[in-house]
């Protein structure tokens, strides 16, 4: 019954210490954990809405093709696109943090 009893409790610790990482990895949003296991961002647009944000974010540059691509793929990964045509990265910390190896802004 001793035997039984710690490894009920041993097991109870390890499951806790389990949900505990998995809770303190990037990106978490207070949803069910699966946008951490698709490699997902913390934002809340759809896949298919990208286009669209992307489209407003590159409209007042004049490298629309680079800037689309890079969008789309930070859009993709992130689920988010900041507001407007330039900056206001804040308001996606996915989209802001993703750099190049070089340490630059991947995302436009």
């Amino acid at each position: 019954m001793a035997r039984l009893l710690s490894f009920v409790v041993l097991l109870t610790v390890f499951a806790l210490f389990i949900w505990n990482i998995e809770a303190a990895l990037p990106y978490s949003n207070g949803g069910t954990g699966m946008e951490q296991k698709r490699g997902r961002g913390s934002g809340r647009l759809h896949p298919s809405e990208c286009g669209g944000r992307c489209s407003y974010r590159c409209s007042a540059t004049s490298h629309k093709k680079p800037c689309m691509f890079f969008c789309q793929k930070c859009c993709a990964k992130c689920l988010c696109v900041p507001p407007g045509t330039s900056g206001n990265k804040q308001a996606c910390p996915c989209y802001n943090n993703w750099k190049t190896q070089q340490g630059g802004p991947k995302c436009p």
